[in-house]
């Protein structure tokens, strides 16, 4: 795997090496092997984030979700480890922060999601101590296994920030969880375990939504809907949220709290040409080809395509991606496309599942002959033990 410092030209660019931007180089490089191809990622380590709700309920050390990013740069792929620092897209060009300019024909833009740690007051500072916890950082998520397994009781608050985020479910699963681990530690009846949402629901598909509250229904969970989370102050052990409505500000003080931390577009994305108006890459949510530069193509969770954002998606953009771009090459019509498909693993305690998987218009796109909003402990275990060994050994290596 060649570690590119002079190439300055490739017939294609992808920008980013995590999920989506490996698995397209994979597929690619499976089907256009005369072509070259560079990966432009920082990153020496890769990370199956998927794991880290399991590893912050205790279930599996977070060393598990971890690998080295050299294994998965596709064979005949150059590496460029280096950050994206300007878009040229006028000039088929990118800017490193290195200050290596590199043109490219086509260009694939899988950059991921911007974590905005910054943008809760208090938060940054916070993290990791006073059990402030959260599963969003690797360096960070078995802090959350020490406060869910040493909480005595007391106040433990779950948040769910007003912003895209990575798999609309994941906020909730740590907090059923939780549950469960406090009821067989038995403190759960001196607890109260409060979901703190900006969302109006617990989840935007109905089948799904009816299961889940049920579920926090039978764990007497306290849901409070339409409340951000705005601020943190750790030493007195306080959350302050606003109602999204009434921007009334509500302080809850805490024994400890998971925040999920509000997301964004990158910011190189956008402060680009290629942005829409809420910041993403602008793409035909169909055809994944970008409106107006026609020689790029996002992908993931930095793409503007109006879908839960999760590497279920990215599995089955991945191959609409790949056929519309060889189409591009070729001067052929992009004739795949892509549905909304998603779907989002919801963990509703240890050995309960349900598998919610949609598309754009919230219809259910079931992948088992069964009802999929009910709990299973089949449904867990392709979670826990079966999906970690099909991202590893098929989707990052270009086999679906």
């Amino acid at each position: 795997m060649p570690i590119s410092m002079t190439k300055n030209h490739y017939q294609i660019l992808i920008l980013g090496g995590g999920t989506a931007g490996i698995t397209v180089a994979a597929q690619l490089r499976r089907k256009l092997k005369t072509y070259d191809l560079a990966i432009i990622e920082p990153s020496t380590k890769h990370y199956y984030q998927p794991l880290w709700t399991l590893v912050g309920a205790g279930v599996f050390p977070k060393e598990q979700s971890e690998r080295d990013e050299s294994a998965f740069i596709p064979n005949g792929a150059d590496w460029i480890q280096d950050y994206v620092a300007e878009f040229q897209p006028e000039q088929n060009a990118v800017v490193t922060r290195s200050g290596r300019r590199i043109t490219y024909d086509f260009l694939v833009i899988a950059l991921g999601i911007q974590i905005d740690w910054n943008k809760i007051p208090g938060l940054q500072e916070g993290i990791g101590r006073q059990q402030i916890c959260s599963n969003y950082s690797f360096q960070q998520v078995d802090y959350t296994w020490e406060c869910v397994s040493n909480f005595q009781g007391g106040t433990a608050i779950f948040t769910m920030p007003n912003t895209a985020v990575k798999c609309g479910g994941a906020p909730q699963k740590i907090m059923y969880l939780a549950d469960d681990q406090f009821r067989k530690s038995g403190v759960r009846d001196k607890s109260n375990v409060i979901f703190a949402s900006a969302q109006g629901s617990l989840f935007a598909v109905e089948k799904y939504r009816k299961t889940l509250e049920k579920v926090a229904a039978r764990k007497s969970i306290d849901i409070r809907l339409k409340h951000n989370l705005v601020e943190i102050k750790p030493d007195q052990k306080e959350a302050i949220f606003e109602h999204v409505e009434t921007h009334e500000h509500v302080t809850i003080p805490f024994d400890m709290i998971h925040v999920t931390p509000p997301m964004s577009a990158p910011d190189i994305i956008k402060s680009s040409t290629l942005a829409n108006s809420a910041g993403w890459v602008d793409v035909d949510k169909y055809t994944l080809q970008h409106p107006k530069f026609l020689n790029v193509f996002p992908i993931g969770d930095c793409s503007g395509l109006p879908t839960s954002k999760t590497g279920a998606a990215v599995r089955k953009q991945a191959p609409v991606l790949v056929q519309n771009l060889i189409s591009a090459i070729q001067g052929q019509p992009l004739e795949a496309k892509y549905d909304g498909y998603t779907s989002c693993p919801l963990v509703t305690g240890y050995g309960k599942l349900v598998l919610a998987e949609f598309d754009y218009e919230g219809k259910p796109k079931e992948t088992f002959p069964f009802d999929q909003s009910k709990e299973r402990l089949s449904m867990y275990l392709l979670k826990a033990y079966a999906l970690p060994r099909l991202y590893w050994h098929g989707m990052l290596r270009g086999l679906g």
